[in-house]
């Protein structure tokens, strides 16, 4: 089956669809461009599926020529038959067509190799035919003792040549494939701590489903107890979850662990048994000692590597998918638009930064109180921001959520209660916050201030426009996955990048106003055309249209197809530049307007609301038609005509500002709290109640049906009711239900 065959029916579209996808990526496209102006060209798939779409299309591909490189090889060994060729064509995964090239690999020296260079491979072909003859083992053996070769009793050529049966036996791709199938559908994963690591205090009994993340689904510091729960630990190879998996690896990587499978050995045995069936008594004793050999020394290693590997992978792939569904809600929620915000980054010893910003982000003022220990300055901290919220007619203040957060909040929350005028706080994420301030863009953007000050912007920023800055930052730090240092780097920034990809270009680009780190997510732009961007506009003033764009140095045709649709020009001369309508569609969008008697006048003023009910009532195919374009890109059209300019992070829910504070010491069973989903993970969300410490609602406690994972429900960013019901305050836990919130 040809590749774009396959993939059509894995995505269960049309062949057309699928050729026409390869060639547009083969032909430099963009995700974000393919998924928004080619939909005609591969029904209307989303920018999520062309990139599942991309990820499998380089699997197919590295399949075929790993698959080609493997018949070459074995071709010139002079060993490839129609069986072999059979079973190549047959496979479906990298580790099948491994399995059939494993007996033509080139190998390290081991035994069986040693044992060929001897002269012993025609004994073992004797063993493992068990030839019909009167000759004893020994008989058989003794006209392979040759002191020359390095044989010289008849034990050692038996033993070889059992070596070299055992190697056979292990590099039987059929066989490998039955036994990894049963270890992978009864092997458990089992791990114990190791003596040495076992602490001499009672063990902590931890919830396996919490002991491994904070509030943020970060890992905690290890040691013995972290690991307790590990202790005397099996499940089922089949059912562990990916977490768990995770949590297991980091135990055995920092030396608290030892992880091994369990499983059947007799019923192992037995299947090796079924493929070499014992015919002669006479190599019973021998063969099954063979067997036995082969599976302990040789195959089981190997499978369990495999399977561990395996089980890995798709945690990573969990993990990842987890981070990627956390990180688009966050870089997606409402941006808080034409206010004054007082960004605060708390502190102890260094005190509370803190940072002005005006309702297009510019920096009016900056300061540093100490209201929190080891200072305590009160008073004259209550006159410092005082006089900043005063002065500068501040709206919201953005209180980062890290170290003396909880202080902070207080802190602020009384002294609103004295103002005259309304203040509203809320308290954002900082993760990340100081590798931004530590970085060369913080310091290329703000070169007079310092870190710290750096990260209060920052935090104020976040609050105003989320998207913008957290794009400044490597989304790693980005707090809302697990054991994301954990995982393949270079697979994690892969996708990660493509999320930030895909919300940048949803979102659209003031490219009169971008940064260069926002620009350079814009399709077809880099790193050094966003550079040029802003150059170009700071010598020659804004962009008046998106046609000017053509004249930065270095932005080329293509490029400028790809990135042109999502780059805006905010009261410029074309309406259209403003909106998400591609200039190819700009005649199509003109005759759409005439068709029903509008103008672009019309469009700027607000009146064209009735136009896609004008279109439906038309018929949609028939409209379509006449203005030279398929219906998908008919409705954007008319969408974009509807509303230019819109944000459509401007339909999320916005963060919750607050004006007062709890406690841990508040809290009370039953009592029901709204709250804001901070990070959803495997087994359950985090969920701020406006306490310093993130309350935990379990997967079970989500809602009343069964779900497979959180984010069926809950993503990051949602607005939930809850019920409190637990509180530790000594282990600082909060546990949460929404579910019984919702019956109330």
């Amino acid at each position: 089956m040809e590749i774009k065959d396959a993939l059509a029916l894995e995505f269960n579209i049309k062949n057309e669809y699928s050729q026409n996808l390869i060639n547009l990526l083969d032909e430099g496209g963009t995700i974000p461009f393919i998924a928004r102006y080619r939909k005609e060209m591969h029904g209307s798939l989303d920018d999520q599926i062309i990139r599942e779409f991309a990820d499998r299309l380089t699997y197919l591909r590295n399949f075929e020529d790993r698959k080609k490189t493997i018949v070459k090889t074995i071709d010139e060994q002079g060993k490839l038959t129609e069986d072999i060729i059979k079973k190549l064509d047959e496979a479906k995964t990298l580790t099948e067509l491994e399995d059939i090239y494993r007996p033509f690999k080139p190998k390290r020296q081991t035994r069986a190799t040693i044992a060929i260079a001897k002269g012993l491979e025609p004994l073992a072909i004797l063993f493992m035919e068990q030839a019909q003859t009167e000759k004893t083992l020994e008989d058989l053996a003794a006209p392979f003792v040759d002191a020359e070769k390095g044989v010289n009793t008849v034990e050692e050529a038996i033993a070889g040549a059992k070596d070299i049966v055992a190697e056979k036996i292990s590099d039987d791709s059929d066989l490998r494939k039955q036994l990894r199938e049963f270890l992978q559908k009864t092997a458990y994963l089992a791990s114990e701590l190791k003596k040495e690591k076992v602490p001499k205090k009672e063990k902590v009994i931890a919830n396996v489903d919490n002991k491994f993340a904070d509030k943020e689904g970060h890992e905690k510091g290890s040691n013995a107890d972290t690991y307790a729960t590990y202790d005397a630990f099996k499940q089922e190879v089949y059912k562990i979850p990916s977490h768990r998996i995770l949590a297991i690896n980091r135990g055995e990587k920092e030396g608290f662990l030892k992880v091994s499978l369990l499983y059947n050995t007799e019923k192992c045995l037995q299947i090796i048994e079924r493929n070499y069936k014992i015919k002669n008594q006479k190599f019973e004793e021998l063969l099954k000692e063979v067997q036995t050999d082969a599976f302990d020394r040789l195959i089981f290693p190997s499978l369990e590597r495999e399977i561990r590997a395996e089980l890995t992978d798709k945690a990573n792939e969990q993990a990842i998918k987890n981070f990627e569904l956390n990180l688009k809600p966050l870089l997606m929620e409402a941006p808080l638009k034409g206010k004054r915000i007082l960004g605060f980054d708390p502190g102890y010893r260094m005190g509370c930064k803190l940072a002005v910003i005006d309702e297009n982000g510019t920096v009016l003022d900056t300061s540093v109180i100490y209201p929190t220990e080891p200072f305590k300055k009160i008073e004259e901290s209550n006159k410092i921001l005082t006089n900043l919220i005063t002065k500068h007619k501040v709206d919201v203040i953005s209180i980062g959520n890290g170290t003396a957060s909880k202080e902070s909040e207080i802190f602020v929350a009384n002294l609103i209660k004295t103002l005259n005028q309304k203040v509203n706080y809320a308290v954002v994420s900082e993760a990340g916050a100081s590798v931004y301030s530590a970085s060369k863009l913080g310091a290329e953007e703000f070169p007079d201030y310092n870190v710290n000050l750096r990260s209060a912007v920052s935090i104020a920023r976040r609050l105003q426009d989320p998207l913008a800055e957290l794009i400044k930052i490597d989304v790693k730090s980005i707090g809302v996955g697990q054991y994301q240092h954990d995982m393949p780097q270079k697979r994690l920034t892969e996708v990660l990048d493509g999320v930030v990809e895909d919300c940048v270009n949803a979102v659209g680009v003031d490219v009169n106003t971008a940064s260069p780190s926002l620009l350079k997510r814009v399709a077809g732009l880099n790193d050094g055309i966003a550079k040029n961007i802003v150059s170009f506009r700071e010598k020659n003033g804004a962009f008046k249209t998106r046609e000017d764009i053509l004249n930065v140095p270095k932005l080329g045709g293509k490029a400028y197809e790809q990135c042109a649709g999502f780059l805006r020009i905010v009261n410029g001369r074309e309406i259209l530049d403003n909106t998400s309508v591609h200039p190819e569609s700009y005649t199509s969008a003109k005759k759409l307007l005439k068709l029903f008697n509008l103008s672009e006048v019309d469009v700027k003023s607000g009146s064209v609301a009735t136009l896609p009910s004008l279109i439906e009532k038309e018929g949609e195919e028939k409209v379509a038609k006449e203005i030279g374009v398929g219906v998908p890109t008919l409705i954007d059209i008319a969408n974009e005509l509807v509303k230019p300019g819109r944000d459509i992070r401007e339909e999320a829910e916005h963060l919750e500002l607050r004006t007062d504070v709890l406690s841990i010491e508040d809290l009370k069973p039953d009592m029901v709290l709204t709250g804001t989903v901070r990070n959803v993970i495997d087994f359950g969300a985090f969920i701020d109640i406006g306490v310093h410490q993130d309350g935990l609602v379990h997967i079970s406690e989500i809602c009343d049906r069964y779900i497979k994972h959180p984010s069926e429900e809950l993503t990051v960013g949602q607005i939930v009711k809850v019920k409190v019901i637990g509180i530790d305050p000594n282990k600082k836990r909060i546990s949460l239900s929404i579910k019984k919130a919702d019956k109330e």
